[in-house]
């Protein structure tokens, strides 16, 4: 293997271990909230000051997501992963040894940073140190520590103690501190900062040497348009050609976070143990994270395979169907009253739902919709838009998290489950009207497409667009000039 593509492979691996972290701390509630609520901790903490924690991942992370836009472009990306390892120390510490609940909503708070620092600083760092045809398997490792950290969290969790179980994870931000501290620089921003030599030799560690005048003079070309194509803000949502892209992320955005997946893993401990099953909640936990294991990796191999529109569609009725069943479950328990004895049978059913759920999510929608996002921006408000639609999946996260227990409060789980099945089924609809078909498509089509109205062009041959498409963009710039 070349010396350059080595570095590469560190240099994934250790940001894998920044995002296996993030799994473990993304996970943390699933075991631990069964042991808050049987007053396993050494602090009480009611059911409302548990909503509120889990509430503060979103902010935390909207917080962290802005941080880094500026971090990233004044100190460079290896020093933001760096330095998103001390949020996440101290968050761990705190969660070692609070004594009252609202520590743990500032240790959720500093998680939520420190996860908004890596999620956007990752993803520019790799698309920038990395050859194009290692992007697709640098990225899908990171995402498999991921899961990887989930799994690990959902597995143990249950068999340790509170305090054990905080302290024995405390470790993992220095293990990922001391990975990434061998890394590379990324040249992208040596070159942003005016800084060549610097670029010179952090792209001689990435690449062969016979490449790298050519690669760097590449870059600078790229960084030099890229200076010149950023755009506000203001220009985004004031911009007639945006409203579509903006229309259809914001509804991806909405249905895809408050279908709940994110909130009912969290809540996955608790919620079984309304269960009368003949299992034990360990047992049910660790099938649900190795299933949820399993499924991620999976999900990484399906966008390119399947169109993105039909996989929106069906995905989201097939969401929509499992949560319905799993509502309908707790609405004969908890409305008609039918006592456990009698469910006992069917203890089962809302277990495997919410499997069917997180499956056909995790392999659906959720694996396409952040593609789609990227897809159907113009590249000089890109960064723009994405940095927005973080912020507004922030505040979204935030209300599902902290109404969860409201609404279960006034209706039991048989609301809250029957509302995240009518937003997944609404996102079926939304998918079908407005969202267009993207597979397949340039970056020039998929804005052609947009700015026409029509859902799904057929694919030209040799980049040559097609007559119906060439006469709906005349008809559209007609319309513009009038």
């Amino acid at each position: 293997m070349e010396r350059g593509r080595r570095v590469q492979y560190f240099a994934a691996f250790a940001l894998s271990l920044a995002t296996a972290t993030m799994g473990v701390i993304s996970a943390w509630p699933t075991p631990v909230l069964p042991k808050l609520h049987s007053n396993e901790t050494s602090f009480n903490i009611t059911d409302n000051e548990i909503a509120t924690m889990l509430a503060m991942s979103s902010p935390g992370f909207v917080l962290g997501s802005l941080a880094t836009r500026f971090v990233s472009d004044m100190f460079g990306r290896r020093a933001t992963v760096l330095t998103s390892a001390a949020p996440f120390a101290i968050g761990m510490l705190i969660a070692a040894t609070a004594s009252q609940a609202w520590l743990l909503c500032a240790m959720k708070l500093l998680w939520g940073f420190g996860t908004g620092m890596v999620a956007t600083v990752i993803s520019i760092y790799l698309a920038e140190i990395s050859d194009k045809d290692l992007r697709g398997k640098l990225s899908v490792g990171t995402r498999f520590m991921f899961n990887f950290g989930s799994l690990l969290m959902i597995s143990i969790g249950p068999f340790l103690s509170y305090d054990v179980l905080n302290y024995s994870i405390s470790v993992l931000p220095l293990i990922f501190f001391v990975a990434c501290l061998c890394i590379p620089e990324s040249p992208y921003f040596y070159l942003k900062e005016g800084k060549v030599e610097h670029a010179r030799r952090a792209l001689s560690r990435l690449k062969e040497k016979e490449n790298v005048e050519t690669e760097l003079e590449m870059m600078r070309q790229d960084v030099s348009k890229e200076m010149k194509n950023s755009s506000s803000t203001r220009e985004l949502f004031i911009g007639r050609q945006y409203r579509r892209p903006i229309i259809i992320a914001a509804g991806l955005k909405i249905t895809q976070i408050m279908t709940g997946a994110v909130t009912i893993q969290q809540y996955m401990g608790r919620i079984m143990q309304e269960i009368d099953s003949d299992m034990k909640l360990s047992t049910l936990l660790i099938i649900f994270g190795a299933v949820k294991f399993l499924v991620g990796i999976m999900s990484s191999c399906l966008a390119d395979r399947v169109g993105r529109r039909p996989l929106l569609i069906y995905s989201f009725l097939g969401t929509g169907v499992s949560l319905a069943i799993a509502g309908t479950y707790f609405f004969l328990q908890e409305v008609f009253n039918i006592g456990h004895s009698s469910l006992r049978t069917f203890g089962f059913v809302p277990f495997v739902a919410i499997i069917f759920s997180n499956v056909i999510s995790t392999v659906g929608f959720n694996s396409i919709i952040g593609i789609i996002q990227a897809e159907i921006f113009p590249l000089n408000v890109k960064a723009v838009a994405m940095t927005s639609l973080n912020v507004f999946g922030g505040f979204l996260g935030f209300s599902v998290a902290k109404s969860y227990q409201a609404i279960k409060n006034v209706s039991g789980l048989w609301g809250v489950f029957f509302i995240f099945a009518l937003v997944a089924i609404s996102g079926a609809i939304f998918s079908y009207f407005i969202v267009p078909e993207t597979r397949g498509k340039s970056l020039r089509e998929i804005q052609d497409i947009l700015s026409t109205g029509v859902n799904d062009v057929p694919e030209g041959e040799s980049g040559v667009e097609c007559t119906e498409l060439k006469q709906l963009r005349e008809e559209n710039d007609i319309n513009h000039k009038c």
